[in-house]
């Protein structure tokens, strides 16, 4: 097991001014970093940042959404669908250039579009054939992508893990997986420790993010994460929990995610509780 951390705590794109921040991480005990993904006009930035954090000793993985509306998986508009193809494979060539272990996040629709019923077997199929024309870029990599199913209140495609292996299973590309998200699950599941493991024993979790239900410092609120840690460790999980939370230092993410309150009293205590607290859970169970 590997614990991590989302750099979006601080910056929705990492440069080498950040080489402060990633060392104090790499002082506390992280064994990487989740590195963001949103400007992939050039994977020679990442390419560099990738030089950066191996000299601190730093591995990594990354996330990314779909920008808007006009690189939408889903649209009925070929013209849209095509867009979202060439997104995202820039997107992989991004992580790839970056040393990324994994590739997570909602990579199946925009974040807030809504079509005001939930999703239709056409929708499904036309992200499935997006999500299978970028398949062999991705393994050519060996670059393992996990989808991300979000709350109903940020996408519709997919919000449990239930609706993501079925889509999983409709997919039917090696190299895809489920990133389970210990917020989500906490909105959208009827019990979230249990569909983890009926997620974990169909082989479809690649990646798990570790968050509170308020976003902020992971073991002060009521998300049911050490039962998640202590069913993931119990079956062999081997991968990352990455610490996911929010504030209100970046005003376009703020405002993505909804932070309209201060969570933590500063990111030190979230990445240092946090690292504390994932250790000690694993530790436990």
């Amino acid at each position: 097991m590997k614990v991590g951390i989302n750099l979006m705590l601080w910056t929705g794109h990492v440069t080498p001014a950040d080489a402060p921040l990633l060392a104090a991480l790499k002082d506390t005990g992280f064994d990487g970093v989740e590195v963001p993904l949103f400007d992939v006009s050039s994977s020679a930035h990442f390419a560099g940042l990738a030089d950066i954090l191996d000299g601190i000793g730093l591995e990594r993985t990354a996330t990314a959404i779909l920008p808007d509306e006009a690189h939408n998986p889903i649209s009925p508009d070929p013209a849209v669908r095509a867009r979202a193809v060439q997104h995202l494979e820039r997107v992989i060539d991004c992580a790839a250039a970056l040393g990324a272990q994994v590739l997570a996040g909602p990579l199946f629709q925009p974040l807030g579009l809504f079509s005001g019923a939930g999703p239709t077997e056409a929708e499904l199929e036309r992200c499935a054939e997006v999500h299978r024309t970028v398949a062999e870029r991705a393994r050519a990599a060996n670059l393992p992508l996990a989808l991300e199913p979000l709350n109903r209140f940020e996408c519709y495609l997919l919000n449990t893990c239930e609706q993501a292996s079925a889509y999983l299973d409709r997919l039917d590309a090696p190299g895809f997986g489920i990133l389970y998200d210990t917020f989500h699950a906490h909105i959208e599941e009827k019990d979230p420790v249990a569909a983890l493991r009926k997620a974990l024993a169909r082989g479809h979790v690649a990646h798990v993010h570790i968050s509170e239900n308020d976003r902020g410092t992971p073991g002060r609120g009521h998300a049911r994460i050490a039962e998640a840690i202590a069913a993931l460790k119990q079956t062999g999980y081997d991968g990352w929990l990455t610490i996911e939370a929010f504030g209100k230092g970046l005003p376009e993410l703020a405002a993505a995610t909804r932070v309209w309150r201060d969570f933590f009293s500063s990111p030190e205590e979230v990445y240092t509780e946090g690292h504390r607290f994932i250790r000690a859970c694993w530790g436990q169970a």
